[in-house]
């Protein structure tokens, strides 16, 4: 009898750090096909099998080449690449994680192929329909057939919005679950000199690691004078490590921002290096959603340079502080942690446990009949 073929779909690094511990449950679940789809959104000439053998899975089965363009061309493309795929293939479902253009394209197309769509992170929601992910994330909701959610917020959300309590599964978080894998293999090398910030943490045994990429803090000379003010103050007290995005290095140079002495700043690390980095920071100053997780399920103190998030458990249980946007608020914040006023360990939310994954195969698995 031929198992069922699930399509893993990703776009976008943060998306194959959440396929990596579903594909690693699926290997040893057996029970069902798959084949990781990758649309190609994020072109990265650093993923490469390095990055894959990082995560613990197989290198994508299909590659669509889909980067590049607006959201629309992007949208656009993704959708024609995977109508052909979907075509030829006839998968039995269709898994997307997040909330890229990759998951609100391939959800629309497998929708309406008839083919079931699991969207895991179902629910988020920070309520800023400025963010395109919000978008993403209230179209592919929407249309999606199995929820799996990572936090009670997410639950509250999708009550709210009609969706059938037979078709949600609270299932923990897929991001928690590789974070706890790949620290665990990180703490069995007996030799890390191959990364280059180890000599950074010898250094410093105290730092601060920042990072920063949404439009909002980073596409305008306003903004990144905002910026600019806040490490100032935090680099004062502590030295920062900045691996720092490539759209926020070239509009730093193109509006001559001057982020001031104490901070050193990298290209974009391999993900086992950040690991490595940012897991022994006494801070993580950043707007990325992923972190705001990763740092949670870890302990290590973070504050969020955001108006709004769409994860709260961060801030409720977890290590997060969202500190807002205006300089001062978050200057505060930072050095209340630096300084000790503020001890934000949290601990790690009910199903953080690193079985997400399981549970989300388990389902899948009676969802197909497998």
């Amino acid at each position: 009898m031929t198992k069922p073929l699930i399509h893993l779909v990703a776009g976008a690094r943060p998306n194959f750090m959440k396929i990596a511990p579903i594909v690693r449950a699926l290997q040893a679940d057996g029970r069902l096909a798959w084949k990781i789809v990758h649309t190609g959104q994020h072109y990265d000439r650093d993923m490469n099998e390095v990055f894959f053998e990082e995560l613990g899975i197989p290198t994508p089965d299909v590659r669509l080449g889909c980067g590049g363009g607006s959201h629309a061309e992007q949208t656009g493309k993704i959708m024609q690449a995977y109508e052909q795929l979907c075509a030829a293939e006839k998968p039995d479902a269709c898994l997307v994680v997040g909330d890229v253009n990759s998951t609100l394209a391939c959800s629309i197309v497998a929708k309406k192929a008839g083919i079931p769509v699991a969207h895991v992170e179902a629910g988020l929601r920070s309520g800023d329909m400025s963010m395109p992910e919000e978008i993403n994330r209230l179209v592919t909701d929407a249309i999606t057939d199995w929820f799996f959610v990572t936090e009670p917020s997410a639950l509250a959300h999708l009550k709210h919005e009609g969706k059938p309590d037979e078709a949600v599964f609270d299932v923990g978080h897929v991001m928690a679950d590789n974070v706890l894998y790949q620290a665990h293999k990180l703490s069995g090398m007996s030799d890390t000199s191959g990364f280059e910030t180890d000599a950074f943490k010898r250094a410093h045994p105290r730092y601060c690691v920042v990072t920063l990429h949404r439009p909002s803090n980073v596409d305008s000379a306003e903004s990144l004078q905002r910026v600019a003010q806040v490490l100032r103050a935090v680099a004062a007290e502590i030295p920062i490590v900045f691996p720092v995005h490539p759209r926020t290095r070239a509009n730093i140079e193109k509006h001559g921002i001057d982020l001031g002495p104490n901070i050193s700043l990298l290209g974009p690390q391999a993900y086992m290096s950040f690991l490595h980095l940012w897991k022994d920071a006494a801070l993580v100053l950043t707007d990325s959603g992923g972190l705001q997780e990763e740092t949670t399920a870890l302990g290590v103190p973070c504050v969020t340079m955001r108006e709004n998030t769409e994860r709260p458990i961060t801030v409720d249980e977890g290590s997060n502080v969202l500190a807002g946007t205006q300089p001062e608020a978050v200057i505060r914040a930072a050095l209340d942690v630096i300084q000790g006023r503020l001890a934000k360990r949290g601990r790690r939310p009910a199903l953080w446990d690193g079985r997400a994954a399981e549970r989300i195969v388990e389902v899948l698995a009676q969802k197909l009949g497998a």
